[in-house]
């Protein structure tokens, strides 16, 4: 384990994200690390794993723009689907793992109760050398609010809520607090994550004033969602303007995207995939989640993704 996160954030970065879910019980999980074994050798900037820790029956939700679902879009497993809790399962490939970056993407962070999630990210932080990045979100399914006791309609303002109570954890010692919904005064949660201002947030959403609001009070990053993924350069846009407007400095602001892949017949064409990046570098994009067919054995999966690596950082000018 390093004692810093050794990815150099002012560059961009390539990621994956790691199926922490599947339709039916596996037997084990060994083809996660592997995985993610594979990644950390080959250098990968990022590895991301998501969140439901509860199912309804009705899955159609997901398909609903209006309940912040992704329009037209399936869940991949049914309500019986086996998913990993993401911050169990991080905290796991942070002791196996030495450099990669572990985040979600995205938590369900109303879920948990705000300042157990503050101690429960700054201990995984600390225990993985500053590795931790925390992608949330609001979520679509009223089941899971419901099954904790909570009001899904006010899911946005209970988002809020618990990043604004992690940051203040994660930033004062000792800290004092005060809302209609919660108060403390002189409170110690120690140790504080290692990275500077506590785990870096990356808010998920569309282009809306919530999300822009949001993003301007605690995100380090943008995880764009529904129709916004698909017209990544004129939203990017979009969200520095709304920066801006509410007196942000949107510079540094990290924004994820998709790496173009082209498929060939023998697999990813590497020089035709890194020549969809420029019009996205030139958007800001910063961190380029790549959906890969990896093989499946840890060897084999280092060599792939090795290639990707190079040719992505040549892409990039990246000499690391």
């Amino acid at each position: 384990m390093t004692t810093t996160s050794p990815v150099d954030l002012s560059k961009p970065q390539l990621s994956i994200h790691l199926p922490n879910f599947t339709a039916a019980d596996p037997g084990d999980w060994q083809h996660l690390f592997d995985r993610a074994l594979a990644a950390d050798a080959a250098g990968v900037d990022r590895l991301a794993v998501s969140d439901h820790v509860v199912f309804g029956e009705d899955l159609e939700a997901y398909g609903k723009a209006e309940l912040g679902g992704n329009k037209g879009a399936k869940q991949p497993t049914g309500p019986d689907g086996h998913w990993l809790e993401p911050l169990t399962l991080l905290s796991v490939l942070a002791g196996k793992t030495e450099r990669i970056r572990l985040g979600t993407s995205i938590l369900l962070a109303a879920l948990r109760r705000p300042v157990v999630l503050a101690k429960t990210a700054a201990t995984l932080d600390v225990l993985s050398g500053g590795r931790l990045d925390l992608g949330v979100g609001v979520g679509w399914q009223k089941e899971e609010y419901l099954a904790a006791g909570l009001s899904f309609e006010g899911r946005g303002k209970l988002l809020d809520h618990s990043l604004e109570v992690c940051q203040t954890l994660w930033r004062n010692v000792p800290a004092s607090y005060s809302s209609e919904l919660l108060s403390f005064d002189r409170t110690y949660c120690v140790p504080q994550p290692l990275q500077a201002g506590g785990v870096p947030i990356w808010v998920s959403g569309t282009v809306n004033k919530k999300v822009i609001e949001r993003l301007a009070r605690f995100g380090s990053g943008w995880i764009p969602w529904g129709d916004d993924i698909g017209t990544l350069t004129t939203s990017a846009d979009k969200v520095r303007a709304g920066l801006e407007a509410l007196g942000r400095d949107p510079a540094g602001l990290q924004i994820q995207g998709h790496l173009p892949v082209v498929n060939g017949p023998d697999g990813i064409d590497l020089d035709a995939t890194m020549a969809g990046l420029p019009p996205l570098l030139a958007a800001g994009i910063t961190d380029f989640r790549a959906q890969l067919r990896i093989p499946a054995g840890r060897g084999e999966a280092t060599e792939f993704l090795s290639e990707v690596v190079t040719a992505f950082r040549a892409a990039v000018g990246r000499t690391d």
